[in-house]
């Protein structure tokens, strides 16, 4: 049964991760409609940085992360755990991903909005000191963009999301903490289905392994 103590934290995750920062920096910065601009319409950081330049980029970049670590250390803080992690339950795996799916399907914005990318990085962060995750998802995009660079960038978010679930499984069974995998699951799942919905043109898929350049 779902515990119902939880359920305040996914709301919580829910509407903290439907805040789509780009929209808002771009109109505070006067940038215009940056997300109409964007060819894959992706109302993240790479496009505030690049339609709203950088300040507007930077502010949306620490404000997706923050959108999605704040709802998890706020768990931890008032939640009905005790011990340093809830990551053996089962349910914590819902108060994880609920940013992610917020960014991805805005309640502001009719249900639509943004890969969240950043956004998975700050859910991750708000597990520390359990630091794992985090640094799986960290060195698999650092690998697939300099060491075997996938391009374009949209099958490099893929594979890196998924080798990432590959490890936080692994980890998350040697562990116990069955949560974490759960959760990227549902990760993952919301950032795919983005990635395909995405208007931004599927180009030939290119590999090329760094030393060869």
């Amino acid at each position: 049964m779902f515990p119902l103590t939880i359920l305040p934290f996914v709301i919580l995750g829910y509407l903290s991760g439907s805040v789509l920062f780009a929209q808002i920096w771009a109109k505070v910065f006067r940038k215009g409609d940056i997300i109409e601009k964007a060819k894959d319409h992706n109302p993240g950081a790479s496009n505030a940085f690049t339609y709203g330049g950088f300040w507007c980029g930077f502010l949306t970049l620490i404000c997706d992360i923050l959108k999605g670590a704040i709802p998890i250390r706020l768990f931890f803080m008032f939640g009905t755990y005790s011990d340093a992690t809830p990551c053996t339950d089962i349910a914590f795996a819902f108060v994880l991903a609920a940013p992610v799916i917020g960014h991805a399907f805005s309640i502001f914005n009719s249900f639509n909005g943004g890969k969240g990318i950043a956004t998975t990085f700050g859910c991750l962060l708000g597990l520390i000191p359990v630091y794992q995750p985090v640094f799986f998802i960290a060195i698999s995009f650092i690998f697939f963009s300099i060491i075997l660079k996938i391009s374009p960038h949209i099958y490099r978010t893929a594979v890196s999301y998924l080798t990432t679930l590959i490890a936080i499984t692994i980890f998350g069974m040697k562990t116990g903490m069955i949560s974490l995998p759960v959760g990227f699951v549902f990760i993952t799942v919301a950032v795919m289905f983005r990635l395909h919905k995405s208007p931004e043109e599927w180009e030939e898929i290119e590999v090329n392994l760094a030393w060869k350049h």
